[in-house]
């Protein structure tokens, strides 16, 4: 005989097992999704614990130097 579906709030433990069999594609896309934003709130406290320091940010532009510019010659056209 066919058993009912589960219902969530009844019991989840049973629901999800039932959601792992019937639909794993949507079971798994749920469980990934949520751990995404477990992860960003747990990730960075527990790196740096550990003693990891971000590198220094790398230079958008090109340092300008000091002083005069020296004038070009011997290219000319």
């Amino acid at each position: 005989m066919h058993k009912p579906t589960p219902h969530f709030w009844a019991n989840p433990l049973r629901y999800w097992r039932w959601a792992a069999r019937e639909t794993p594609a949507l079971y798994w896309s749920i469980v990934i999704g949520t751990a995404g934003p477990v992860i960003l709130a747990t990730v960075p406290p527990i790196r740096k614990r550990l003693g990891y320091e971000r590198p220094p940010p790398v230079p958008m532009t090109y340092p300008i130097p000091s002083g005069p510019r020296k004038t070009i010659t011997g290219y000319d056209d």
